[in-house]
């Protein structure tokens, strides 16, 4: 976040597409001192709104009518990369764990997660720390891995040379690689968590990637996660 965002409470709109539920997320989430700019029902309201009132964390169940969950993750991260979202779902399959990862959600939480947790998931989702029902963090790791084990397509020609990290943003990258969040990663180098973000940001940009999903599977690719 910038220091615009660090000054205001964290803007959540809450998804999901039962009344009750959704209005009781969007009520503790309040209580709690986060800014709730808006709810909606199903996907087409959630992506109409959501471009609309550009929350920091969008709160999303996978279960919608009209448009799924994971689509509306897509197209919103798709246009707004510093989006976060926190899947808030019933369902535990890893089927669906992994598809909501890889459309670009930061979480992914349990419905069954006590209020204390979400909240907490929030906040720490905003931040862009990796949150998940424990359990489920070993699986995604474990899914980064399989996929960066792919042997890569040839796309002809000449290999574009990698861009040149800085000492510590290559520190930084290979403790994201081991599945830490930002602020074990602050905690580990003794420095911010802020500066952890820059680093973060600024290795996004060199290596020309739009999330910290395509963040590790750079750095997996590569061994870091074992350096």
């Amino acid at each position: 976040m910038n220091e615009q965002q660090a000054e205001r409470p964290i803007r959540v709109m809450v998804v999901d597409d039962h009344p009750m539920w959704r209005d009781a997320v969007a009520r503790d989430l309040a209580e709690a001192g986060l800014d709730v700019v808006a709810t909606a029902g199903d996907g087409e309201q959630a992506v109409r709104r959501a471009r609309t009132v550009t929350p920091d964390v969008l709160v999303l169940d996978l279960n919608l009518p009209v448009k799924p969950g994971v689509q509306v993750c897509k197209e919103l991260v798709g246009g707004r990369p510093e989006l976060r979202v926190l899947v808030l779902s019933a369902s535990g399959e890893h089927a669906d764990v992994l598809e909501a990862v890889k459309s670009g959600a930061t979480g992914y939480l349990l419905k069954s997660a006590s209020t204390a947790e979400l909240i907490d998931a929030v906040r720490r989702t905003a931040v862009g720390d990796p949150v998940f029902t424990p359990g489920l963090a070993g699986l995604v790791l474990g899914e980064y891995r399989r996929l960066a084990s792919e042997p890569v397509p040839a796309t002809g020609g000449d290999e574009p040379k990698a861009p040149q990290l800085t000492e510590r943003e290559t520190e930084v990258l290979r403790l994201v690689a081991k599945g830490l969040s930002y602020k074990q990663i602050a905690e580990r180098l003794v420095i911010s968590h802020r500066t952890v973000q820059n680093h973060v940001q600024n290795t996004l940009g060199k290596l020309q990637l739009h999330n910290r999903v395509e963040l590790v599977r750079y750095a997996i690719e590569r061994g870091l996660d074992d350096a």
